[in-house]
């Protein structure tokens, strides 16, 4: 048995910490420190500390299920299990159309299995009808980011660059309790005399680290953030020189502010405006400054708006494609950055090509050996392709997603599960959702199997298989190949996951993602690549080109497949390492931790302002629900739970869902500390015990959104969609409190 440490990543959040894993001679997995990872150097939250606690027989599914004439779920061989998919899913089709049949992938799937799954959908199912939790995660910023810069990277820098800013503006994020390691670049920020505000309306473990914490009332940080932008503009600290020269939209973006002036942010947010002046003082008085968003300002009915403005503040001051400066967006899931950017997404082929570009399908299409008129068009988003499931959508593929826990409206979203002709899932465990399958696959899990995962840095590490997965277990890439050729593609669906990243680099090659120039070898010897890698540096200007060190570096890809811009030495020092001599070979490209810093990722290279104005939650507070609930993540659960509810040290941490309340709304319900409330809106209600705490506004209740049952949270939330990126509002929506008898 191999008894030597394996150096990998954490299957849970997008930080990817490094860890080891070394099996033990009672046949468990230890789990130990990794210090040469530069993001944890080592550190790891308590789930990453217990993760391999689910790697456990007695934890994780073993056989394949299928449901019997009973209704109930039964082992069976993978024979039968996976005749019943492929019979289900032709079925379908042959009745209904290709349409009729539906994909739901995750943000915790590797990047070839995210890639296989788009492919499988559009090549062997020719379904249009394929997107996947990620939607629920960044995607406001990510649409936010392409308006602006041209390109979706959540962070434009290493995490590194944090410490060594004057100031960083943190909106919506609890990263103490969501991303524990990173913590520490914050700490080291204010160590290094740099400033910290928090922007959220609880007073958070990580708001209480901020020399500065502003509590708006949810969903007005979009009011908020031109309420900062049009007190730039009145003080006279506009970089104007910065604006002329690297970016366009600035009049009408000014114009739009203009109308948001201090007192009415005031009323709508309830921040006042002493504090607004001091968050402007604070942020433009240093030489750098960052504002990094998460899932508050983001998971909104106008996310995509609301990111846009802090945009237009880092814009406006001359931040963004600075160094130690610019915005940014905290990844949630594991591989939410890579999940999106290969084809598992309603709207994108992989290396983040549009599905509607004729040039982008044909390409893909090359690779694929299909004809780019044999690929469906966009399909719908998460949310919409959930509703419409027994409906236009009668079967539904699912991997490694929980939506009966994780998606806004769930009650509806269960029936409209339970509604499916057919529904197979793939995961590691019997999830809510899996148990209502008409068959579930167990797959192996990340310490079973090597793939890449890309972290909120843009920085695609190598996974690497540190023990055997038991029997009778197989890998989502081995379930593909075996659908694939039950019906009828025989070749195209390795299982071997390097052959499927290496298909996957020539299907990204020159699109906006651009993983061509990453190898299994460099990810081992590098300890991980940023994209944008093509795959060389090219003679005069191709490829991106970047300068030794990495100080300094392009700016992502243009449309029209021209590839990446070139690079510039700093104070235009001389040709970038793009430039090679005559007989040279092309120069390995070292990849590109720091964009923008030469140009945007644009046609003209220039960011655009977007004009923005405020406008009110989807769903207010009136008579009958007056109150806000708002969700969120505790430290020791991750997303819906499905695992991390699977280990003893971390249910003992968070045993269960709770209703965080401020003590003048418990005076009024007359609930004490640990009292059963009930809140209710319009989609439901939802049954959890009080928390009192002056951490919270008055008008605001909290959920955490980990369990099933009673208390799911997901039960309330309102499905509202943001018009550009599909989000939908779950981080505000009118509420009622009631107390509950026991």
């Amino acid at each position: 048995m191999q008894t030597t440490a394996t150096p990998t990543h954490c299957p849970y959040c997008a930080l990817q910490c490094g860890m080891n894993l070394t099996p033990t001679p009672d046949g468990t997995v230890e789990v130990s420190e990794r210090a040469d990872f530069p993001v944890n150097r080592g550190a790891l939250c308590g789930k990453g500390r217990t993760s391999a606690a689910v790697l456990a027989r007695n934890v994780r599914l073993t056989s394949p299920l299928v449901r019997d004439e009973g209704g109930a779920l039964v082992p069976a061989s993978w024979d039968e299990a996976l005749e019943r998919i492929a019979a289900g899913l032709h079925r379908t089709r042959a009745e209904y159309g290709p349409d009729a049949v539906g994909v739901f992938g995750g943000g915790g799937l590797t990047n070839e299995k995210a890639y296989t799954l788009g492919k499988f959908a559009r090549v062997v199912l020719g379904t249009s009808q394929i997107d996947y939790n990620g939607r629920f995660c960044m995607s406001s910023a990510a649409a936010a980011g392409i308006k602006a810069f041209g390109l979706d990277r959540g962070l434009p820098f290493p995490l590194e660059d944090i410490p060594k800013s004057g100031c960083v503006i943190l909106v919506g994020s609890n990263l103490a309790e969501t991303m524990p390691p990173s913590l520490r670049f914050f700490t080291e920020l204010k160590e290094n005399g740099g400033t910290l505000i928090v922007i959220d309306p609880r007073r958070t473990k990580t708001a209480e680290q901020a020399d500065l914490h502003l509590a708006p009332r949810p969903g007005t940080d979009l009011a908020l953030a031109l309420g900062l932008l049009h007190l730039v503009i009145a003080e006279g600290r506009v970089d104007e020189e910065y604006v002329r020269e690297r970016t366009t939209g600035w009049e009408d973006a000014r114009a739009a502010a203009m109308a948001h002036w201090p007192e009415y942010v005031e009323r709508i947010t309830g921040v006042s405006v002493p504090q607004l002046r001091e968050v402007v003082r604070l942020f433009c008085e240093p030489e750098s400054a960052m504002v990094l968003t998460a899932r508050g300002p983001e998971q909104q009915s106008k996310g995509t708006d609301t990111v846009g403005a802090w945009i237009n503040l880092c814009l406006a001051t001359g931040r963004a494609g600075r160094p130690r400066s610019g915005y940014g967006c905290l990844t949630g899931q594991g591989n939410g950055q890579g999940g999106r950017e290969h084809g598992q997404k309603a709207d994108q082929l992989p290396g983040y090509r549009k599905l509607d570009d004729p040039a982008a399908r044909a390409h893909v299409a090359e690779v694929w050996g299909v004809d780019p008129d044999s690929l469906p068009g966009p399909g719908r988003s998460a949310y919409e392709l959930l509703d419409a499931l027994g409906t236009d959508i009668r079967s539904l593929l699912l991997m490694a997603s929980n939506p009966l826990v994780s998606a806004p409206r769930a009650a509806h979203i269960e029936e409209r599960i339970r509604s499916l002709d057919f529904l197979a899932v793939c995961d590691v465990v019997l999830s809510e959702t899996a148990e209502l399958a008409d068959v579930v696959l167990p797959v192996t899990q990340w310490a079973e199997e090597t793939g890449t995962t890309t972290n909120l840095e843009g920085r695609v590490l190598l996974r690497r298989r540190a023990i055997t997965p038991p029997d009778g277990i197989r890998s989502d890439l081995e379930v593909l190949h075996e659908l694939a050729a039950r019906l009828g593609v025989e070749k195209g669906f390795p299982t071997d996951p390097e052959e499927v990243f290496e298909e996957l680099r020539r299907a990204s090659a020159g699109g906006a993602a651009d993983y061509s120039g990453i190898t299994y070898r460099r990810l081992a010897e590098e300890n991980g690549v940023f994209w944008p890698c093509p795959a060389a540096v090219e003679p005069t200007g191709g490829g991106g080109g970047a300068v030794p060190g990495g100080e300094t570096q392009a700016g992502g890809a243009v449309p029209d497949g021209e590839g990446p811009a070139a690079s510039t030495l700093p104070d235009g020092k001389g040709p970038a390492a793009g430039t090679l001599a005559d007989g040279e070979e092309p120069a390995v490209h070292p990849g590109t931790p720091r964009l923008f810093l030469d140009r945007f990722a644009t046609p003209d290279g220039r960011a655009r302002f977007v004009p923005v104005s405020h406008r009110a939650n989807a769903e207010e507070p009136d008579e009958e629900y007056p109150v806000l609930l708002t969700t969120g993540r505790v430290v020791a659960q991750y997303q819906s739970g499905a695992q991390t509810r699977r280990v003893a040290e971390l249910n003992a941490a968070a045993p269960g869902p709770f209703v965080e309340l401020h003590p003048r709304l418990a005076a009024r319900l007359g609930a004490a500390e640990g009292d059963p409330v009930a809140v209710v809106s319009r989609r439901g209600r939802a049954v959890a015990p009080a928390r009192i705490t002056h951490a919270i506004r008055p008008d605001t209740v909290f959920m955490p959104f980990h369990w099933p049952g009673e208390g799911r949270a997901n039960t309330l939330t309102n499905p509202a969609l943001d018009p550009t990126s599909r989000m939908p509002e779950f981080k505000a929506c009118a509420v009622r409190l009631e107390a509950v008898e026991r």
